[in-house]
């Protein structure tokens, strides 16, 4: 039987109350926000204050005990953000979720369905009752959140923990025991010692995600007008005038093909067939494939330019202006800090994307200068960590790791990064088939670890990183593999899949293509998703410290940090920058030997980035 929630009448006596019970900074308090009320949850008690701000009493709090909040997902934390609130630490419950179980869907009632070991297919819904609902539920007590058969109420998960102060402190302590159990899941899984500390970086991935939606990154309208229209041509003033400047800029590459009658920059296929037309035969229409026939004819310059122009205009264009940027001159998306996949952080509105002809218009602010950084060389870095392969840690200690590399092959320093990159990546033909048996001589410790990810991908074996994120291999999977192999169907399902025949052989191939993919995707996941781990320990530790400097963080893309700070700050914050990785580093694997390396720079415009 739970105690009942002490019933608080202030922001002071809930901070005398937290702190009589050994509430202290780091420590786990679960709160629920309503909308004149809130309730906490630590493992002492539980507390709750109605007919106050619950944004400005969390915030109290937050600044006089800087526990860990937990909550379902940091989406709890966004009233606070508004209020002028910044919070240093959580537990986000969703974001942990993905880590240990896989995938994107992390709603409630999944999460806390699979840490009972409850089948997530048979969650209830909200939607018209089946019997299946009903039975065993009637009589029930209504005000406890968990049904008889463990799963937590559709109508509480719904919305209905916060129509009374009482279900409130419930929704908290629910909150509280999915921690619980995950920190008792974690502590459970078998070879993996950090997943403690990537849960809490991964939460902190969280908050800082929701600080990069709410601040924006910097962008001067100005320019990003004038680069948009020099490329694309004014703004159009109606759907006529904007067919007509798109069959214009066609008409430019069209002209110089020899036959365009019926043809479609827009199709592959049809530009293959044009490129064939000019003596250029290609397998694929990709840049890197076309880009060393640009001189061989002026089809291929026009093409590769119109592609450019086409990006900006479709993509990065007049409208995106307009729906993207505020008046305050900031570009803001949507953020996640995992892919559902291997674990990297993605971002909406172009901001991952933003192609290189648009970034001489991210400019810092007046009195402000941007701070860039990125990790060097990060992936075979993290290989030499996370494989243990000490030959390839000893590379690491040079700034560029693929010299010594080099000289232990015996080879030019471009067939050693061709080299490592293949082993990553699982490319055995080629140069790299080559190099790759030096680098089975010289560091077989790595090679044996990339081999086993990979065997483990092609049996569809699950696979974890080194902080412990579950990367799904399953063809069914809805996340991580599970899009690729849909992908690599889809492609071959002209011929028939008969039983007999050409189709069963048709089919034989496809399955060993999927199997083949399926081992280079694991080998990559596994050295991809602890480089996003290792880089988003590094980003969030720089976020706590860089309040003193008044400085933000705008931009995390993959393995590159652009912060915004007061003028008079910015050399402070690259020495932090380059100081906080090795701290970073050992908090996620402390008995490492390799080394990170990261260079800061001072620059106004991001355009003037060197990576």
């Amino acid at each position: 039987m739970l105690t009942p929630p002490a019933q608080l009448s202030s922001s002071d006596d809930l901070v005398e109350a937290l702190y009589a019970a050994g509430v202290e900074r780091a420590s786990f308090v679960s709160v629920a926000l309503a909308r004149h009320s809130v309730a906490f949850a630590s493992e002492k008690g539980a507390w709750v204050i109605t007919g106050v701000d619950p944004m400005a009493t969390a915030g109290a709090v937050e600044v006089a005990l800087r526990p860990r909040w937990v909550w379902w997902t940091s989406e709890t934390w966004e009233p606070i953000l508004r209020s002028g609130q910044r919070v240093a630490m959580c537990w986000d419950l969703a974001a942990v979720h993905r880590l240990l179980f896989g995938g994107w869907r992390a709603e409630p009632a999944r999460v806390w369905a699979v840490l009972h070991g409850i089948p997530a297919g048979t969650i209830p819904s909200m939607g018209q009752m089946g019997l299946l609902d009903v039975v065993g539920d009637e009589g029930a007590d209504r005000e406890d959140p968990v049904r008889p058969d463990g799963h937590l109420r559709p109508e509480w998960t719904d919305g209905a923990w916060d129509t009374s102060p009482e279900r409130l402190t419930t929704w908290a302590r629910i909150q509280l025991q999915a921690c619980v159990l995950q920190r008792a899941h974690i502590a459970s899984l078998p070879g993996i010692n950090g997943a403690e500390g990537t849960a809490r970086s991964e939460s902190a991935a969280e908050l800082l995600c929701r600080e990069l939606e709410f601040d924006g990154l910097p962008l001067d309208v100005g320019i990003a007008r004038k680069i948009i229209t020099e490329s694309v041509g004014p703004r159009p003033r109606n759907d006529t005038e904007m067919a007509q400047n798109r069959e214009r800029r066609d008409d430019v590459v069209l002209s110089l093909a020899r036959s365009r009658a019926g043809m479609d920059l827009r199709n592959p296929a049809h530009v293959k067939a044009m490129l064939a037309g000019v003596g250029i035969d290609v397998s694929n229409t990709r840049k890197w494939k076309l880009e060393p026939f640009r001189h061989v004819h002026p089809f291929v310059d026009a093409l590769l330019t119109w592609r450019k122009a086409e990006r900006i205009g479709t993509t990065y264009g007049y409208g995106w202006l307009d729906e993207h940027v505020g008046a305050d001159g900031r570009l803001r998306g949507g953020w996640t800090s995992c892919d559902g996949a291997a674990g990297r952080m993605t971002a909406q509105a172009g901001l991952h994307n933003l192609p290189a002809e648009m970034r001489p218009a991210v400019i810092a602010e007046p009195g402000f200068v941007f701070v860039h950084a990125d990790l060097g060389q990060i992936e075979p870095r993290v290989l030499a960590a996370v494989s243990g392969d000490q030959s390839l840690a000893e590379a690491t200690a040079a700034d560029d790791l693929y010299a010594p590399v080099a000289a232990r092959l015996g080879v030019a320093r471009p067939v050693a990064k061709i080299a490592v990159l293949a082993a990553m990546y699982g490319q055995t033909s080629g140069a790299a088939g080559e190099a790759l048996r030096g680098m089975e001589t010289n560091y077989p410790v790595a090679m044996q670890f990339l081999r086993n990810a990979d065997a483990n991908g092609q049996a569809a074996r699950d696979v974890r990183t080194y902080g412990g994120r579950l990367v799904k291999m399953s063809s069914a999977s809805g996340d991580g593999f599970g899009i690729l192999a849909r992908s690599i169907a889809a492609g071959s399902t002209a011929v028939g899949t008969g039983s007999s025949g050409f189709g069963s052989v048709q089919a034989h191939t496809e399955d060993r293509s999927v199997s083949a993919s399926r081992g280079r995707y694991a080998r990559n996941a596994v050295i991809q998703g602890a480089a996003a781990e290792l880089f988003k320990a590094w980003a969030v530790t720089i976020r706590g410290r860089l309040s003193p400097f008044g400085g933000q963080i705008v931009l995390c893309l993959h393995d590159e940090l652009l912060i915004h700070v007061p003028l008079e700050h910015g050399a402070a914050v690259a020495k932090l920058l380059e100081e906080a990785l090795p701290q970073a580093a050992k908090r996620w694997m402390p008995n490492s030997s390799v080394r990170y390396v990261a260079k800061a720079n001072l620059i106004q415009c991001w355009s003037e980035a060197k990576g």
